[in-house]
């Protein structure tokens, strides 16, 4: 029996992940009344049906009763009935953006600020946060990505350790994402710019990824780069964190930092690690 408890953040994509799980074979169940957990998870660890995969929905519309939680998890435990946390997470600033995207009003709302609410809520769900096998940031996932490390935890059932990774370019000119952990730059680098013929190209064309990376300044400030990150990975995963934003930015946006990102993407993507990876480019279609 495989027991998933789904939690986290609202707006954070938790309806989205039910739905990757049923669409993986899990029977899954949302926002059940928290009293009724412990009998349904009774009933499912009693019998031998085919319903030996299942995903249930627990957040903060259980309102007060999620209080009573804490002591279903314990008595789970006491049981031998063994579960697994999915918390997913997100930043304020995307949650928020995300409620007015929507136009749908917080789960807590009563007429104070989207950012009250959301701390409110944060909150209220520190004690799941806590106990969770698996911590998802969805701030920068597309559903795509989200599915992806779903699939790779619940139906892979690869090793994880809640470290996701975004490699992202972007241009100077047009501020520093608000949002990076580490930001580097490299301006310093063989400038395309400056070549008619690749001027209007991007560091997703072949002929300025050799104009960038040919230089052996380039091709050291990356080995280094790369060893650097390798090393920082590890730890950050037994620090605990759950998100890293790698920021890589040149003038504008197009050409080195794009290059850059996508050799570090190349360098960093490996199936078989104990992190997710994605790749953005900011700024390139500007």
């Amino acid at each position: 029996m495989r027991f998933v408890i789904v939690t986290g953040m609202s707006g954070a994509g938790k309806i989205t992940s039910l739905k990757i799980f049923e669409d993986n074979g899990y029977y899954c169940v949302d926002n059940l009344p928290i009293p009724l957990i412990e009998n349904f998870a009774d009933l499912l660890f009693s019998q031998t049906s085919e319903k030996n995969k299942v995903a249930i929905g627990v957040d903060i519309r259980s309102g007060e009763q999620l209080d009573k939680m804490a002591d279903i998890l314990n008595d789970m435990k006491r049981k031998d009935q063994n579960y697994e946390i999915l918390f997913l997470d997100c930043n304020n600033s995307t949650l928020i953006k995300r409620f007015k995207e929507t136009r749908r009003s917080h789960p807590m709302g009563d007429g104070d600020s989207f950012e009250n609410e959301i701390n409110a809520e944060r909150k209220q769900l520190e004690f799941l946060r806590k106990q969770a096998d698996y911590i998802i940031d969805t701030s920068n996932l597309l559903v795509r990505e989200l599915r992806s490390e779903i699939e790779k935890i619940f139906v892979m059932n690869r090793d994880f350790k809640n470290l996701f990774i975004t490699i992202m370019s972007f241009g100077f000119k047009y501020g520093v994402p608000a949002d990076c952990d580490l930001v580097f730059d490299v301006r310093f680098l063989p400038n395309p710019f400056y070549v008619p013929e690749l001027k209007h190209k991007t560091g997703e064309d072949r002929e300025v990824q050799q104009f960038v990376l040919n230089s052996p300044v380039s091709k050291e400030f990356l080995h280094k780069l790369t060893d650097m990150i390798e090393f920082l990975i590890p730890n950050y995963i037994d620090e605990g964190k759950n998100q890293l934003i790698i920021g890589i930015g040149c003038t504008g946006g197009h050409h080195r930092s794009v290059t850059v990102a996508n050799e570090l993407f190349q360098q960093l993507n490996d199936s078989q690690a104990n992190y997710g990876i994605r790749i953005a480019h900011r700024d390139i279609t500007r």
